[in-house]
Formats: structure tokens, sequence, C-alpha cells
């Protein structure tokens, strides 16, 4: 019965060990907690692709695509899961949150895959989110917590990768299977299901945390410290990169087809392959430059996100003066995914680990995410309607947004580079 903990402990970087070597249980322990990024981005897209569809086969109006688009993954149901399971996570442990969730998004899926009605869209709409939401920080805890001290922006950004694979997966199937129109986007739905229960039965060989279980011997750290000091300072932070960021990553991932779909600019199949390009560019771009530089030092860390902040930026600001045409959209998409994977999520995830003492950790990061999505699903209720009278409002109000967040992030970044989660917390006083 002892095993899987004393792999546990095995598996965290110890005294005397090389700060940056990743064992091969490091690895494989990431990417089974990857898999709620995969899974999460991947709902968020099939989602997406599929608004258009089940507007025309339910007849739904723009604000009800708005509604849907605000109770899903991308935004209030997954903030409420967030704020609940990060909670949780840190109070009862990893494992009791991560080991079940998925469960819960299986049967969210398949409701939205047999949806015969809006009641069965929008309910299991909502629970796919609350269930994503509650496994994301987590299982991002889990291998924060896991991770060497000089590797863990490297297995963070595996995460990252599977983010962007579940929608690459997910639009190539929407693609190939858009002659099947409705029909096409419930396989594609039908897979997250699959892939879920198979990622849940994987997970039953993870074991808690060392680090949590440590910490969790020691007494309970209580929530009101996440709002003063270094704690509230962090929280702060990391809440205003994500939220701003967010706003126009949440916007492309799911919108993008309905947009260029209802604007004019390509056909189903059209729509759902050059969103797809971004996601394969955003793996390409997070493989060759983040996971290979991000543990560097402070200077590395400050350039890279410097370039991405300009990049994404930059990216909407092509729509203001150029026409929204295929071309211009590719353009907008690589850039994005440039400025993404060097000033966006995957650096958020990295610290919102380093920043947070270990039992406030899940807390944390489930509050600002959960921040972020709920302001998101404000957001995403008045985007079809925004979009209804072109792209330059939209694109706007995106590129203001990502210039906040790349400034906030550039000045305000903390030097926290290659040292153990336990040198920060002591450095921090948190």
């Amino acid at each position: 019965m002892n095993r899987p903990d004393n792999a546990s402990a095995r598996s965290e970087t110890v005294e005397g060990e090389a700060p940056e070597i990743i064992t091969r249980q490091q690895w494989k322990w990431s990417a089974l907690a990857g898999m709620a990024s995969y899974l999460d981005a991947g709902s968020i897209v099939a989602l997406g692709a599929g608004l258009a569809l089940f507007q025309a086969y339910l007849g739904l109006t723009s604000a009800a695509v708005g509604a849907l688009a605000a109770i899903g993954p991308n935004a209030i149901g997954c903030a409420l899961g967030s704020v609940i399971g990060g909670r949780l996570g840190d109070k009862l442990g990893r494992k009791r949150i991560y080991q079940y969730d998925l469960l819960v998004y299986a049967a969210g899926i398949l409701c939205i895959a047999l949806a015969v009605n809006v009641g069965m869209l929008f309910a299991g709409t909502f629970v796919v989110g609350v269930a994503v939401g509650a496994d994301v920080p987590t299982s991002l805890a889990l291998v924060g917590e896991i991770a060497p001290a000089k590797a863990r922006g490297k297995l963070l950004g595996l995460t990252q990768v599977a983010w962007s694979i579940g929608p690459v997966i997910v639009l190539l199937m929407a693609a190939a299977l858009a002659p099947l129109e409705l029909l096409g986007i419930r396989i594609v739905f039908l897979h997250l299901f699959v892939a879920a229960i198979v990622t849940w039965a994987l997970r039953q060989g993870l074991a808690e945390s060392a680090r949590w279980k440590t910490a969790s011997q020691t007494g309970r750290t209580l929530v009101r410290k996440l709002f003063s000091g270094a704690n509230l300072w962090a929280l702060l932070w990391t809440a205003s990169i994500y939220l701003f960021w967010g706003l126009a990553a949440g916007t492309a991932g799911i919108f993008y087809p309905y947009i260029i779909r209802t604007l004019n600019a390509g056909d189903q199949a059209t729509s759902v392959a050059v969103t797809g390009l971004g996601f394969l560019a955003s793996i390409l771009f997070i493989t060759t430059i983040f996971m290979r530089f991000s543990d560097r030092d402070y200077a590395t860390r400050k350039r890279l996100w410097g370039v991405g902040a300009v990049a994404q930026t930059a990216a909407f600001g092509l729509f203001l003066v150029l026409p929204f045409s295929i071309p211009v959209i590719i353009a907008n998409i690589v850039l994005f995914a440039l400025g993404g994977a060097l000033a966006g999520e995957a650096f958020y995830k990295v610290f919102s680990q380093e920043l947070f003492p270990t039992l406030l950790r899940g807390t944390a990061q489930g509050l600002t995410f959960g921040i972020a999505r709920t302001i998101l699903g404000i957001w995403s209720f008045f985007v079809p309607m925004l979009a209804d009278a072109g792209i330059r409002p939209v694109a706007a109000l995106l590129m203001s947004f990502l210039a906040i967040s790349g400034v906030i992030g550039f000045w305000f970044m903390p030097d926290t580079s290659g040292k153990t989660l336990e040198q920060i917390e002591a450095e921090r006083g948190s």
C-alpha cells in the first residue's frame, strides 16, 4: 500500500540531486496531469466548432449562443469548478480531486454529444465546465510539486502542449467530419468522453503529492493569508496577467470558427482548419522555445515575455488595418500563437506554482483562474453581438487586453527561476 507514496517521494527533487534532471516517472505523471489541459481546451474548441451547427439545429439566438459559451468550460462553469476544486485540493489533497472529477466531466460531455434539446446542451456544457475547472488547479499543483527546481517550466510547458494538442485533434476531426454536419460534432464530443475515461483509469496509479503530504502534517494554512503581504501581491499579479490574456485567448478559442463563418471569411471546414493551425503553431513554439528556455534565468524569462507580448498585441492589430480574410487570419493566428507561448498561460501556470505556499497553491490558482474565466464568461455573452458589427470592435478590445497583460507581466515579473518551492517561499515570507 505504501509503494505509490514512496514513489511520490522519490519523484521530488531531493538534496544532492541535479535540479534540472527529469525522471521518466515525472514525465509520465506530468503527462497524465496535463490531460486536464487537453480536456479543458478540447471541450472549449469542440463547443466552438459546433456553435453554429447547434445554433441552426436548436434555433438559438445570438444571445443564446453567447450564454452557452458563458456557462461552459471557457468561462463561468469552469470558474466555479476551479475555485471549489482548488480549495478542496489544498484541504483534502490533490489525489482526491483529480481521481474523480473526470467521471463528472465524462457525464457532461456525453450529455452534449447526445443533446437533442436546449436543456441537454446547456446542462452538459455547464457540468463539463465545473468538472474541468476543478481538475486544472489540482493537476497543475501536482506537476509543480513534483518538478525539479530547474525544470519546472519544462514540465508545466508539457501541460500547455497538451492544451494545444486537444484542440488540434478536435479541429482535425471536426474538419474531416464537416460533411456530416452536426453528427460530426457529436462524434468529436464522444472522442472527449473516451479520452476522459481512459485518463481517469490511468490516473488511478498516481500517488499523492509528497510536498502536500509534508505540508498538511504541519498544520493548516488559513485562506486569509492569501490576502496580505507577498501572497496578495502574487494573487493580484497572476490574476491580472491571466485575466487580460485569457480574454483574448478565450475569444479566439471558442469564437474563431463562429466568427469566420458568420462574417463569410470561410466555410465550416475552412474555419476549423485555419483555427487548428494556431494550435499547431503553439505546440511548435512551446516545445522549441518555452520548454527549452523558460527555466534558464530571470533575464531570459523577461526577454521571452517581452517578445511574446509584442507579438500577440500586434496579432490583433492586423485586423484594424487589413481586411478580414483567410491570409490575414492566418497571420493573426501564428503571431498570437507565438505570443501566447511566451507571454501567456504557460508562464501563468509556472508562476502560479512558484509564488504560493503548498497549502494555498491550489486555492490561489483556483481563485485567479476562476476570476479570469468568470469575466471571460461575461465577455463571451457579448462577443457574438459585437462580431455582428464586424471584426474591428472585437479586435481593438482584444489588442488592448493583451497590451495590459504584457505590460503588467513584464514590469512586475518576480525572480523565481531555478529556485526550489521551499526557497521561494522562504524568500517571500509567504
